[in-house]
């Protein structure tokens, strides 16, 4: 009989995602955000994009044999709901509430589930429901789908799923065991997240803005040491400055924050001048610091055993999008190969729930190399995409796509890119990508001046061709997901600076054939024009969006901005007359 395993995420109100797995191949994942075109759509069930994967492995609802979610009950017996209730008891409604009502949240979301299920037709009496805790999936979702023989240390690094913010274990023969966990408010993330809103960003979409200033800063000039300590046993978080509720939290216009005015009187004013100024662009600089270390001291204390084994580790939760604290696990002298899932954020659990279910029946994950997961789309459909907007662009059926895109990009152009089927996770890997030449003088000031409006420290990301990756990236750097901070040598930085951070590293994804060849197509025309087997790629979407999905959303967000080429399928797009030269 045939496993057909439907992956949901979106229990803790936030990125809802669907992933299906057939037989153990991991054939469809798509995030809601991208089809209701709603950043992180929050309080949303994963009804259209359940619908998607189905459609995509052309399967229909009474072909699903297990549900699985990333969310689980946890007993009244379970240190998880003591420990919340012991360190929140400065608001006791929600320390009560923890230990008589603990499960609250689950069943409310049960039932959403069971309503979910019934919309798709799918019998909840005739499937399987598999219940994963958070911090399981978010295990799953990075050693399941790249499993071998040796034994693996995993490290979730999370900001809070049932109760558990951090998950330590390890992963052998398909089997993932705890080491140790801790409990929320006791959260890394929650305490970057709280610097992040004190710096003046939003939480789950601000912190990389943090991470990106912090090379600008001197994380020596202000300790930030006393928001949390690891002491080789406890992990503890100062509630009294950060992650606050009730009360505590401080409180503007109305709205209450996650530190408290302990904090504010400690660091001065929450900023809301320029981010480079002194203090702030320090203590961004010393809270990447605090959590680097901190995450460090928990990996050696509670993996160095398993990675002086074996040298494998495994990294998922919404912290391992911290490419920073990446690159510097993935330096350490005790980690020899390092696993980080790429949709390594809540919307991942749906991939990680249903691979934990499909490893449950004896059946293997086969290896993931690339994660356009999505739907894709013909010709056909680009052409009526263009043909029903109301602006009526300008559109033109083409032999040869990656040649058009080629030149245009050789001479200076910006194209948007928008081929094959939909990535998953936050980055965009080659086919829903604005692509610009690196070399271009004001290439940076172009892409901000015509659609990313980003703030002028910030670096672009570029694709590399992995020929070119091998001279110009070190051998631990090469990565095809963008989840690494790697270092360039002093060469490559003064031959490409748009693309360099502040401390000599970038953020590039290598493109290999057999993953992704379409791109890689794109890469050596480009290449084979210019000498130059990189591009900069940057997410096809504008500032607060969500990545495009359909031709309908490409064409909306191309007339939205000041791009001038976009390339959908074979059809090249203009918002004027083409010409015989472009």
């Amino acid at each position: 009989m045939t496993n057909v395993t439907l992956g949901l995420a979106g229990a803790i109100g936030h990125d809802p995602a669907a992933a299906l797995i057939v037989d153990g191949q991991l054939v469809a994942a798509i995030e809601e955000e991208r089809l209701i075109r709603r950043k992180h759509a929050k309080n949303e069930m994963p009804y259209l994009s359940a619908r998607r994967c189905l459609q995509i492995a052309g399967l229909r609802a009474e072909d699903v044999t297990h549900v699985a979610i990333p969310y689980a009950p946890v007993s009244l017996f379970s240190r998880a709901r003591w420990h919340y209730a012991y360190r929140h008891w400065y608001a006791p409604d929600r320390s009560i509430d923890s230990l008589f009502n603990g499960n609250r949240r689950y069943r409310r979301y049960m039932k959403e589930l069971r309503s979910l299920l019934y919309k798709l037709h799918i019998s909840p009496n005739k499937v399987k429901l598999v219940s994963v805790e958070h911090q399981l999936a978010h295990a799953s979702s990075a050693y399941h789908l790249a499993e071998t023989d040796d034994k693996t240390a995993i490290f979730c690094n999370d900001s809070k799923g049932e109760y558990a913010a951090i998950f330590l274990g390890s992963g052998h023969q398909g089997k993932i065991k705890k080491i140790k966990r801790f409990y929320s408010p006791d959260s890394l993330c929650g305490m970057y997240a709280a610097l992040t809103d004190y710096l003046g960003f939003e939480i789950l979409d601000g912190e990389y803005k943090v991470m990106g200033i912090a090379a600008y800063g001197d994380p020596d000039k202000y300790d930030l040491s006393y928001l949390a300590r690891f002491d080789g046993k406890q992990f503890k978080v100062d509630t009294r400055l950060i992650t606050t509720i009730g009360l505590r939290r401080y409180k503007a216009k109305s709205k209450g924050h996650y530190f408290s005015a302990k904090l504010v009187e400690k660091l001065g004013p929450r900023r809301a001048g320029n981010l480079l100024e002194d203090p702030y662009v320090h203590y961004a600089a010393a809270i990447q610091k605090l959590y680097e270390d901190i995450a460090i001291g928990l990996i050696e204390n509670y993996l160095g055993d398993i990675l002086k084994d074996t040298g494998r580790l495994a990294v998922a939760g919404t912290g391992a999008m911290n490419i920073r604290l990446n690159q510097r696990i993935k330096s350490h002298p005790l980690v020899n190969e390092m696993i980080v899932h790429p949709g390594c954020g809540d919307p991942g659990t749906a991939i990680g729930a249903a691979a934990y279910a499909v490893r449950e029946e004896g059946i293997k994950i086969q290896p993931v190399n690339a994660m356009m997961l999505g739907p894709s789309f013909n010709t056909d459909q680009c052409v009526n995409a263009c043909m029903m907007h109301r602006e009526k662009p300008q559109w033109e059926i083409i032999d040869d796509p990656h040649e058009a895109a080629a030149e245009l990009l050789s001479n200076g152009q910006l194209v948007a890119w928008f081929r094959g089927a939909m990535e998953f996770g936050p980055r965009a890997l080659g086919n829903r990508s604005i692509l610009a030449n690196p070399t271009q003088m004001g290439i940076a000031d172009a892409i901000n001046q015509q659609v990313k409006f980003r703030e002028h420290w910030r670096p672009f990301s570029p694709s590399i061709l992995d020929s070119v990756a091998a001279e110009m990236l070190p051998d631990n750097g090469q990565d095809e997901f963008m989840l690494f901070n790697t270092p360039v040598s002093r060469k490559w930085q003064e031959q490409y600076p748009v693309i360099v951070y502040r401390d000599g590293s970038t953020r590039a994804q290598v493109v290999r054939e057999q993953n992704n060849p379409d791109f890689h197509k794109l890469l050596t025309r480009f290449q084979q024009k210019t000498g130059h087997g990189l591009l900069i790629n940057a997410t096809l979407s504008r500032p607060g969006e969500a990545l495009v999905c359909t031709p309908e959303d490409a064409v909306n967000m191309f007339m939205g901005t000041d791009l001038n080429y976009m390339i959908m399928e074979d059809v090249l797009v203009t918002k004027r007359e083409i010409s015989d030269d472009w």
